[in-house]
């Protein structure tokens, strides 16, 4: 039995037959997310845990462990640890705001099985859990314009529409940098910076082998100060958004 579901949906007055009602399943299917070691599909997980106002890994702690790359653990904490998160993009969308399909494409030129296929992009999905989480938190996402015109055509209306009912959290702040910036300081490559409850700031930068944590005063400093041309470039939040409907109903 996982006591940490049976607690939650205690406190939250929740039933299988009413998380089944509301998430759209089979209260059957509902019932065995209270077991031990069944976890909901990556499509129903966040909903679930927002519903039940907890974390995912909360509730299912196995989530990110049994697939999450090592490498990559040190920053996964950080991010779940962050009180702000500012993070840049210039050819994806960013990780905890991609659809499955989407994660799944951008896992596909890989030389991967496809079982780490499964564990990757189910990973990469479950730290969504983290913008919907009470206290979370605040995500200022900066992409390039051209990250929202990548990928298959059968791909992306999904994954526009799911952007923008990700700018509808008050926990997500979104901006594009149009084609028309030009040359910018962006075109350097993406990069992150999680600000942390002590004050602390910390970096995470992209490459094409493994992605690096960066904790030295001064590089997180020269993150910072690119952070701050990229957005004069971006366009406000508003227009951002609107920029993300037309490419949508294109």
């Amino acid at each position: 039995m996982n006591l940490a579901v049976k607690e939650a949906m205690a406190e939250k007055g929740e039933t299988a037959e009413s998380l089944a009602a509301r998430i759209g399943v089979d209260p059957k299917t509902a019932a065995k997310w209270a077991s031990h070691g069944r976890i909901p599909q990556t499509r129903h997980r966040a909903q679930v845990a927002s519903i039940l106002g907890r974390d995912v890994l909360d509730l299912w702690p196995d989530v990110v462990k049994r697939r999450e790359p090592v490498w990559f653990r040190r920053w996964a904490d950080i991010e779940r640890e962050a009180v702000a998160l500012r993070g840049f993009q210039l050819a994806w969308v960013p990780g905890l705001l991609q659809t499955e399909a989407y994660a799944r494409a951008t896992l596909a030129g890989e030389a991967l099985t496809p079982d780490e296929v499964d564990d990757l992009a189910t990973a990469r999905i479950a730290r969504a859990a983290v913008l919907h989480k009470p206290r979370g938190p605040l995500f200022v996402a900066i992409m390039d314009e051209i990250a929202l015109r990548r990928i298959a055509p059968e791909i992306m209306p999904a994954q526009l529409a799911h952007l923008i009912e990700c700018a509808r959290l008050d926990s997500v702040q979104l901006h594009v940098v149009p084609a028309s910036a030009g040359v910018y300081a962006g075109l350097g490559g993406p990069f992150t910076v999680a600000e942390l409850n002590d004050g602390r700031r910390v970096g995470h930068v992209d490459s094409q082998a493994r992605a690096q944590i960066i904790d030295q005063p001064a590089d997180v400093a020269t993150l910072e100060r690119r952070w701050a041309r990229i957005v004069g470039k971006a366009l406000p939040t508003a227009q951002s958004v609107d920029l993300i409907r037309r490419l949508a109903e294109a």
